[in-house]
């Protein structure tokens, strides 16, 4: 099944699809539920902040150091059976988070997620790139950007209704365990829908697969996939272990260090006549390179917004956990819809959906700035942030789907899975050092002074960075227009002769 599209029928591919929003949702959704679950966590086991904080950290911290090895895995064994790998690790670990008898269980299980999550999300990508094409492959990412719209909106009211529900005790258990029903049948339908066989070989056309077992082992270029787990290990750490010793940030350029020493050894490896773990040519293609910056600065503001609301519903307004998760559902059911309506027409309209996402995000973030200023000085009501973040909303499904359609169009289906979990990666490194310098922001505004000024403050710096976003991608559209009209010259030179 890794031929052209036309090898897979309509009611296969779809199915496929089916199983995989079915796995994506229920990762989302592990991430966004635990968010308000932290407090009862912490009471409930007993726990002390660092442990509540590796509670986050742990599994963001495995989730993008095993990404790009797993998307190159599933690459050259079948995406289908590391995707139901990852699927059985997620759903095994959510039962042993829900039964941890203590911080230290939980934080464990927490790994093993991140883990799961890890294997399973590059697969996704990978699969919606392996079966569908053109048009129908905007759709599919359509209906991908919807699920991710959907599972990040339910999960904080999901949560703050188990908790209400279970008690301090049992309430946070079971927002773990909610994984394990969605688990179960994710396996049971990749093993009806899914291809066979779930492990293949993938046919490559380099000197490496000449030599069997050992071909495959340098395929999977474990000298680059150690140096970039490595990489991103120690770029990530030091913004997630947050207060601690400042020698930590020595991590930050060895990561650097690390990224720049991974690029000359898969260009060397390259040379050597072997299959890189990422083959390099990928970022001399505009449209890849333009778009994978586009969504590491957009995750790098966009995902602290729903990390300041919570703070500021609960700290600054006084709502309920199941109130500030509420807060949010407005912008996600728009979110999917226009996550589905961008997905329909991506394909016609290119990159000037995702620059409309991103002018949608800097509205709603001015009109948020405007509601929380109003409430604090007595004339709104707080409830109004529901109707600003639905300009929030709309830029969701605006911006991250139709910027994977388009960022992923050019790439060599051999690279499907590796190419967008570099994507993934940076996906992962923009929100850890978005989340810690601009709550760090917040924070120390508050300090300070109130919420009317720190709220401002934060969300100032994001729309500093969404504006960098959309210098690209107007620099990305340029680009398009530029190499279109040279096409059409060229074309119609060729005519005349």
């Amino acid at each position: 099944m890794n031929g052209p599209e036309a090898e897979t029928p309509d009611p296969v591919r779809w199915r496929i699809l089916v199983v995989l929003l079915i796995a994506i949702f229920m990762s989302l959704v592990g991430v966004s539920i635990v968010n308000v679950a932290l407090p009862s966590i912490q009471s409930g086991l007993g726990a002390t902040q660092s442990d509540v904080q590796w509670v986050l950290s742990g599994y963001a911290l495995t989730f993008g150091v095993v990404l790009v090895a797993a998307g190159r895995a599933g690459d050259l064994v079948g995406r289908g059976g590391i995707f139901v790998v990852g699927v059985v690790i997620f759903t095994v670990s959510s039962v042993a988070a829900g039964l941890a008898p203590n911080a230290e269980a939980l934080n464990v299980a927490r790994f093993a997620q991140g883990l799961g999550s890890g294997l399973l999300n590059p697969q996704g990508v990978g699969m919606i790139q392996q079966y569908f094409r053109g048009a129908a492959r905007g759709r599919a990412f359509g209906y991908f950007g919807s699920a991710v719209g959907v599972a990040v909106g339910i999960g904080p009211v999901l949560g703050g209704f188990l908790i209400e529900l279970g008690g301090d005790d049992l309430g946070w258990r079971l927002t773990f365990l909610v994984n394990v029903p969605i688990g179960l049948a994710c396996i049971a339908l990749a093993y009806l829908w899914f291809p066979r066989p779930l492990f293949h070989r993938t046919p490559r056309t380099t000197s490496d697969e000449l030599g069997g077992s050992t071909g495959l082992w340098r395929s999977m270029d474990p000298v680059g996939s150690t140096m970039i787990g490595l990489a991103v290990l120690a770029t990530l750490f030091p913004f997630m272990e947050a207060g601690g010793s400042p020698l930590l940030w020595l991590l930050v350029p060895a990561g650097i260090g690390l990224t720049y020493g991974w690029v000359r050894w898969e260009r060397r490896y390259k040379r050597q006549g072997h299959s890189p773990m990422v083959d390099l040519d990928l970022f001399s293609t505009r449209s890849f390179t333009n778009g994978s910056m586009i969504v590491g600065l957009y995750f790098m503001g966009m995902t602290s917004i729903w990390v300041l609301v919570a703070l500021y519903m609960q700290d600054g307004v006084g709502t309920s956990a199941l109130g500030a998760g509420a807060v949010g559902i407005p912008a996600a059911v728009i979110s999917a819809l226009a996550a589905n309506w961008a997905g329909r027409h991506v394909m016609r309209y290119g990159r000037k959906v995702v620059i409309g996402g991103l002018l949608f995000a800097l509205a709603g973030l001015a009109l948020s700035i405007g509601v929380v200023v109003l409430h604090e000085a007595g004339y709104l009501s707080a409830w109004w942030l529901m109707l600003s973040l639905v300009f929030i909303g709309v830029a969701q499904g605006s911006v991250i789907s139709p910027n994977q359609t388009l960022t992923l169009a050019e790439v060599p289906l051999a690279y499907a899975g590796s190419s967008g979990a570099i994507m993934q990666t940076g996906q992962r490194i923009g929100t850890s050092i978005g989340i810690a310098v601009i709550t760090a922001a917040a924070f120390a505004t508050l300090e300070s002074s109130s919420w009317a000024v720190a709220m401002p403050a934060g969300f100032g710096l994001i729309a500093i960075v969404i504006a960098i976003a959309l210098g690209v991608a107007l620099k990305d559209q340029r680009d398009r227009t530029k190499s279109a009209t040279t096409n059409d010259i060229a074309h119609a030179d060729l005519v005349s002769e």
